[in-house]
This record gives C-alpha cells, structure tokens and sequence, in this order.
C-alpha cells in the first residue's frame, strides 16, 4: 500500500473517531441532562405492555403485549402497504414512461398529463383526497358495488375472497372463505380498509409519475444510433429495444429508480394523516403513552435507516447483474 493510500486511511480513522467521540459525549450529555430533571430514560420502556390497540395489522396483536412487539406491527403495517405500492407503482410508471415515448400523439399527451398532475399535486393532498373518496363518495356496505365476482367495494373497503385456516393448516384453494353481501354488511373473505386503500393509491400513483420521467429520462439517454444500428442489423423493433436499448438504458434507470422506491417507502410515514397504524403512527402512539420521545425518534431512524440500507445494497446487486446482462446480450 503506498504511503498515500496510508494517509488517506489515517485521515479517515481519525474523523471517524472524531465523529463517535462527539456522538458519544452527545448522549452522555443528554442522559445527564434527563436525570438532572427527573426523567426517565433510556429503552427498557420496549418491554412494557403497550396498553393501547391496533386497529389492523397482520401480526396478531393485544393490548397486552409489549410496546416493543407493537412496534414490530407497526413495522409490518409499513412494509405491507409499501412492498406492494414499489412493485405497482415500477409497473405502472413504466408504462407510462414507454407512453411518453410514443409515436402516437394522444397516448403520449395523456401520458405527460398524467405525470406533470400527479407530480405537481403534494402527495398528503393526494392521501386526504382517496380517503375522502373512499369514505364519502363510495356506497355502504349494505350497498357494496360487486366489482368481481365475490369482490366487493363500499365504504368499508374491499372486500376480497381469502384462504380459510383450519387449525394449523392452510385449507386447500377449493376453500376459499368468498365475501357475500347481507343486507347491514359484506360477510367473508379479508377486507382490506379505507385506510389501506388510500394509502396505496396515493403512494403508487405519486410515485408512478416520478417512475415514468426515471424511464423516459433512461431510455432517451441512449444514443439513437444504437437502435438504429439494431435496426439495420435485422433486429425487429421489439427485439432492438429488448437486446440492445434496455440494457444500456438501465444503467440510467437503475440508480434513481432506487431512489423514488426509497422515497416510497418513507413517505408511507404520512399514513398517520389518515388514521393508517403504521410505525411512525404506533411510534407516536408511544410517545403519548411514555414520554420517551427521543428513544422512539432513535427507533423510527434506525429501521429507517436500516429499509434503506437495504434497498441500496439490492439496488448495487441489481445494478451488478444488468450491467452483466449487458456484456451478455
């Protein structure tokens, strides 16, 4: 190693221990401050019973249980409504990215109405409106509009068929447990709420808009020679934009994608606006109930920080295999 690969190590060594001694006489400080006023501190509060409800969660849940396991829901809340939004709003965008490029004037028009509405409209506007939609404009449930068979939507939600479980195993998909409509409510099936479908809506279309400029931007960042090339090579027209304009168009595409998907997932913490439990909205639950808010805010960073670390370590493997795939095609 040369000496000045040694210097620069050296160099980054100490503003690292520069930085962990600040941090640590930060905390120091703080703790000394609390106890000084009486105040309790510290992360033991997690193992206390949370006292208060979830509204709905796919984890089961009790008042009963700790305030640490009300944060795991709440975190299940987060990705159950985000995991879906990132994959929908990927295909949506897409299209709408592919539309924009298109010959034909009036798909591509809509295509640039869609993006530069949705994308000019602040998305807890967005949130507040699909709820009202859902809550205000959509029928009871007594009145649910039957979108599929054994589908039903209302204020209420939708309601969906779903697997029935009998004892510890799955039933077989001749038992699906199918939605009925009664005459006060729709009966059967999984129901997934007003809340839920607001928050979904408004986080998958927001985000489509940005997915579709990253595409657009991807795609027109290759040079038309190389489809041309394709082109008079023999390739068809799907077969040039398959083989040769993808692959080089997701080097650009790749990196920013990841991007709107990390902003995805953290403005899903706007679900507190519309009455959604997700983390941060358990997470101030726990704040009212405690009064341990700097240990809650630590919490809400570090799984934050922790999606995020995540999705940017998928994205550099993604980004690894379509740079192969390129080499290859």
């Amino acid at each position: 190693m040369s000496g000045q690969r040694w210097r620069n190590l050296a160099i980054q060594c100490v503003v690292m221990a520069a930085l962990l001694l600040l941090l640590w006489l930060l905390l120091d400080t703080t703790a000394a401050n609390l106890r000084e006023r009486g105040i309790r501190s510290g992360f033991d509060f997690l193992f206390d019973p949370a006292g208060f409800a979830i509204g709905e969660s796919l984890l089961p849940f009790d008042s009963g249980d700790t305030i640490l396991w009300a944060l795991v829901v709440g975190l299940s809340n987060t990705l159950r409504v985000a995991v879906p939004a990132i994959v929908i709003s990927t295909f949506i965008g897409t299209l709408i990215g592919l539309g924009r490029l298109s010959p034909n004037v009036l798909l591509r028009g809509l295509c640039a109405g869609y993006v530069e509405s949705l994308r000019n409209v602040p998305l807890l506007l967005q949130l507040l409106a699909w709820y009202f939609v859902v809550t205000d404009w959509l029928p009871t449930a007594s009145e649910a509009l039957q979108i599929l068979p054994h589908v039903f939507l209302s204020k209420g939600g939708l309601a969906i068929p779903w697997l029935q479980v009998s004892g510890d195993h799955v039933a077989t998909p001749g038992w699906f447990d199918l939605p009925l409509r009664g005459e006060l409510a729709v009966t059967g099936g999984a129901t997934l709420t007003p809340e839920f479908l607001a928050l979904l809506l408004g986080l998958t279309l927001y985000t489509a808009a940005y997915v579709a400029e990253t595409v657009r931007g991807g795609i027109r960042a290759v040079s038309l020679g190389q489809r041309e090339a394709a082109l008079a090579m023999g390739f068809t027209r799907t077969q040039a934009f398959r083989l040769v304009l993808l692959p080089q168009a997701l080097r650009s595409i790749i990196p920013p994608l990841t991007n709107q998907h990390l902003s995805l997932s953290k403005n899903a913490s706007l679900a507190v606006a519309i009455g959604y439990p997700d983390l941060v909205s358990i997470a101030n639950t726990t704040i009212n109930q405690t009064g341990r808010a700097a240990e809650c805010i630590a919490v809400i960073m570090a799984v934050y920080l922790a999606l995020s670390l995540l999705t940017a370590g998928f994205s550099a493997w993604l980004e690894n295999r379509s740079g192969r795939w390129e080499r290859t095609s």
